[in-house]
């Protein structure tokens, strides 16, 4: 595949272990709308469609696909309901971040003016998508899962047993303290149909709330479970 010249490359690549045919595409997959808003606000709406969403939703299939074959392959003795589990987990919002920020994907994000996504978990995480979706738009599902596998390897054989969901802990926590069950509460749906982003709030009786962002209703709901998790960890 023809590429740009040595000295042009962008840095990713390298982590990617890819060189880009059309280096547009992760240039793209790096841009978040904040900067296309501004370009539009700026006369220039010609750029507006120039962000990661789209890219992100592509993104999104790509890793189900390859991380499900993973542990299809990883855990043979497993059922389907404990597959997707881990599934669940391998492709949730903290889990992209970390890789994002592992990766150097996270210090490459362009925001828009005064703005910055080192402590925008959704951000980094979209932004991961996006790049794993530019990865197979440019050069097929190949490159793409050689990607997925070197990054998420480590963190399929973290877990010995099957993870249970965010959703799941807390209500079981909420339960086994006598309380209400947990109360999620959608804040705002924002984004085009299909690039939609969510924000939902979760809430136990006297015990706080917190919030969570994503893609879809479910994924933002096991966010703010996630969140609030890790707040009564932390205790007051």
């Amino acid at each position: 595949m023809a590429g740009q010249p040595a000295q042009q490359r962008h840095p990713l690549e390298t982590v990617l272990g890819y060189r880009f045919a059309d280096a547009t595409l992760l240039e793209r997959a790096l841009t978040h709308r904040s900067v296309t808003g501004q370009r539009k606000a700026g006369g220039l709406p010609e750029a507006v469609d120039f962000a990661n969403e789209r890219l992100e939703f592509l993104g999104d299939r790509v890793l189900g696909l390859v991380i499900a074959q993973l542990l299809f392959e990883r855990f043979t003795g497993e059922a389907e309901g404990q597959l997707a589990q881990r599934l669940a987990v391998l492709v949730s919002a903290p889990t992209l971040a970390r890789v994002s920020r592992s990766s150097g994907i996270a210090a490459e994000i362009r925001m828009g003016v005064g703005q910055s996504a080192e402590d925008m978990d959704a951000v980094i995480a979209d932004a991961c998508e996006a790049v794993i979706g530019a990865v197979y738009l440019d050069g097929g599902l190949t490159p793409a899962q050689a990607f997925v596998r070197a990054q998420w390897a480590a963190l399929v054989d973290e877990a010995v047993s099957p993870p249970k969901d965010a959703k799941s802990t807390l209500q079981e926590w909420a339960q086994g303290q006598g309380l209400s069950l947990p109360l999620y509460t959608v804040q705002s749906q924002e984004g085009p149909d299909h690039a939609p982003h969510f924000v939902v709030t979760v809430t136990v009786d006297g015990h706080g709330s917190a919030k969570g962002h994503g893609r879809s209703k479910r994924i933002a709901e096991q966010a703010a479970a996630t969140a609030l998790l890790q707040s009564l960890k932390a205790g007051p």
